[in-house]
């Protein structure tokens, strides 16, 4: 099972999410989310945990989503492919206090420092390389690609030039993230 994991105020009715479920059809999901951390996490590590049980399960992080997806795969010792990871989200998210609209409905919701300490909380103390692909767009907007680069270091690696925080192009590597979440030789 392949679970997408989208990034903050996104859903699993977006353009990533749906070029996920139409790759990888009935192998894939893309829940939607809460706002709120501990429940997204929650949520998430239910699902990662149903699945094992019957099945290997792989994940895709995007942004705050590829956040999620690293705490959980060092929580169950699988693979992620990891899109523009936020690494520091209880750092760049403080900067989205207040009122913020979802993107795909563009209904709202507060976000506030209770939910920043919960994404402290979660972050992982560990990154074990060979468990994750890192896909990294240089020209990323919101994110300081460096910083993923930095902290998985060791991991296999796409750094392209340009691009954009959505990392543009995504559809391209499905390819190469199904390979990589389906290689069991590690």
């Amino acid at each position: 099972m392949i679970i997408y994991i989208h990034g903050f105020a996104g859903s699993g009715l977006g353009v990533k999410a749906q070029a996920v479920r139409a790759y990888f059809g009935r192998e894939a999901m893309a829940p939607s989310l809460p706002h709120i951390p501990e429940l997204a996490f929650d949520t998430l590590d239910q699902l990662v945990g149903f699945w094992a049980q019957r099945e290997p399960v792989g994940l895709i992080g995007s942004s705050l989503g590829g956040f999620y997806a690293w705490a959980l795969a060092e929580r169950h010792g699988i693979k992620a492919a990891l899109v523009n990871p936020s690494v520091k989200p209880y750092e760049t998210l403080d900067l989205w206090k207040g009122f913020v609209r979802h993107f795909h409905d563009l209904s709202s919701f507060e976000w506030n420092d209770r939910h920043i300490r919960m994404l402290k909380s979660l972050t992982p103390k560990s990154v074990t390389p060979q468990n994750y692909l890192l896909m990294l767009q240089k020209d990323d907007e919101l994110l300081d690609y460096r910083v993923a680069l930095e902290t998985f270091a060791g991991a296999k690696t796409v750094v392209e030039t340009g691009g954009g925080h959505s990392f543009d192009g995504f559809e391209n590597y499905l390819e190469k993230i199904k390979r990589f979440l389906e290689d069991r030789s590690l």
